[in-house]
C-alpha cells in the first residue's frame, strides 16, 4: 500500500525543514524555490517499529525492510491559489494525489525570516490554507452538481442522491467548515461517491515552534488544539531547527537529545503515530524467503487483499493464511516452536488482518 502524506503550509513555515526531518536524505528530487518549481519534492519516510526489532532478533533473518510512508512536500501555496496565484493549480493538483496532509503552522518569531503575510498568526495562517483547499472544493463541486442534475432529471436514483449529498457539502463549505470537520462515516463520504475533496482528506497540524517553546507549548498551541479538535484534524508540535540538528546525530544519541529537552518524541515518530490513527492504518510482517518484511494495509482489511499487496496475483490465488502475533512469535523464540505449539492458526479468505499480525500466505496457481 503506497501511503502518501503531503506536506503543505506557507512559505517560511519550516515545511523544508520538517521534510528533511522526515525523510532524513531519502528525498528523490531536490529542493526547489516556492515560486517557480512545479515538481514537488518527494522523499521515504521510514516506518520505526519496535516489533519488526524484536522480530529481527529472534528470527535472524537476512534482510530487514521496513514498511515506508511516501512524503510529498508541495510547496507554494498562497492565497488565490484556488485561481492559480504562485502556479497554485499546479500545486493544487499534487494535494489530490495524497492520502493525507501535513500542514505545518508556523509558531515562531525569527526576525531573519520574514512571514509572506507580515506576522506571525498560526490561526489566521491555517484559515489561508484551508480557504485556498475549500474554494477549490467548491469549484469542483459546482461543476459536478451541474453534471448531476442533468442526469437526474432522466429519474437517475444515484444521481438524485448524490445531489443531496453535494447540496449538504456545498453547505458546509460555505459557512466555511472543511468536509473533515462533518466526521462522515465511509458511507457518507465524498469517497463513496467517487469525489475527491481536498477538505475532506485527513490533516495533522503541525505546529513548528521555537527552541523556548519545544517542550512547553502555551496559549497558541491550547488554540490551536482546540482548532484542530473542531476540524476533526489531529495536531503535533515540534521545533523544526531542532529536528535539523536532531538528524544529523546516531540514533542512540538523538533518542539522549530528545529526553534531555524533555520532548516526547522527533518528528518522525510523532507524524508516523498520528498518521496511522488517522488514516487507519496497521503493520503485518511477512518472513518468506529469509526475508522479514513490514508491509501496510487499513484496518479492516481481510486476507487475500493483504497478500494481494505483497503481489497482485496472490490475492487472486490465495487459499489460506497460517497467522501468529508478533508478541507471541517472539516469545516462542523461532517458527518452529510456535509451529510445534499450535500457536500458528489457519485462517482463511475472511479472515481481517490485526495489527501486529505475522504471516504465511499460502497460493495456489
Amino acid at each position: 500500500m503506497g501511503t502518501k502524506l503531503g506536506l503543505v503550509g506557507l512559505p517560511n513555515a519550516g515545511k523544508s525543514t520538517v521534510f528533511n526531518a522526515l525523510t532524513a536524505g531519502h528525498a528523490a528530487v531536490a529542493p526547489y524555490p516556492f515560486t517557480t518549481t512545479k515538481t514537488p519534492n518527494i522523499g521515504v519516510a521510514q516506518v520505526e517499529d519496535t516489533r519488526l526489532t524484536a522480530l529481527a532478533r529472534c528470527l535472524s533473518p537476512e534482510r530487514v525492510i521496513p514498511t515506508t510512508i511516501e512524503v510529498v512536500d508541495i510547496a507554494g501555496l498562497i492565497k488565490g491559489a484556488h485561481d492559480g496565484e504562485g502556479l497554485g493549480n499546479e500545486f493544487l493538483s499534487h494535494i489530490f494525489r495524497v492520502d493525507a496532509l501535513l500542514h505545518v503552522v508556523r509558531c515562531f518569531e525569527e526576525e531573519n525570516i520574514a512571514h509572506p503575510m507580515g506576522a506571525v498568526d498560526p490561526l489566521r495562517d491555517i484559515e489561508v490554507i484551508n480557504t485556498e483547499l475549500m474554494l477549490k472544493d467548491l469549484e469542483l463541486l459546482t461543476r459536478r452538481k451541474e453534471k448531476e442534475q442533468k442526469v437526474a432529471k432522466g429519474g437517475d436514483k444515484h444521481a438524485i442522491r448524490l445531489i443531496e449529498h453535494l447540496e449538504r457539502w456545498v453547505a458546509t463549505l460555505s459557512a466555511g467548515q472543511t468536509i473533515r470537520s462533518l466526521r462522515l462515516s465511509a458511507e457518507g463520504h465524498p469517497h463513496a461517491f467517487g469525489v475527491d475533496l481536498l477538505s475532506a482528506k485527513p490533516v495533522l497540524y503541525v505546529a513548528n515552534v521555537g527552541e523556548e517553546g519545544a517542550a512547553s507549548g502555551g496559549a497558541v498551541l491550547e488554540a490551536l488544539r482546540a482548532f484542530a479538535t473542531r476540524d476533526g484534524a489531529g495536531l503535533i508540535v515540534i521545533c523544526a531547527k531542532l529536528e535539523a540538528e536532531l538528524i544529523e546525530l546516531e540514533p542512540a544519541d538523538r533518542i539522549a537529545m530528545v529526553r534531555e529537552l524533555g520532548l516526547t518524541d522527533s518528528a518522525l515518530p510523532q507524524v508516523i503515530r498520528h498518521g496511522y490513527e488517522l488514516l487507519r492504518l496497521i503493520t503485518f510482517f511477512t518472513t518468506a524467503s529469509k526475508i522479514l518484511q513490514a508491509w501496510t494495509v487499513s484496518q479492516g482489511t481481510k486476507a487475500p487483499q493483504a497478500a494481494g499487496t505483497i503481489h497482485t496475483d496472490f490475492e487472486r490465488q490465495f487459499i489460506r493464511a497460517e497467522v501468529i502475533a508478533a508478541e507471541a512469535l517472539v516469545q516462542c523464540g523461532s517458527e518452529a516452536n510456535a509451529r510445534a505449539q499450535g500457536l500458528l492458526r489457519v485462517e482463511g479468505k475472511e479472515y481481517v488482518v490485526q495489527d501486529g499480525d505475522v504471516m504465511h500466505f499460502r497460493i495456489g496457481t
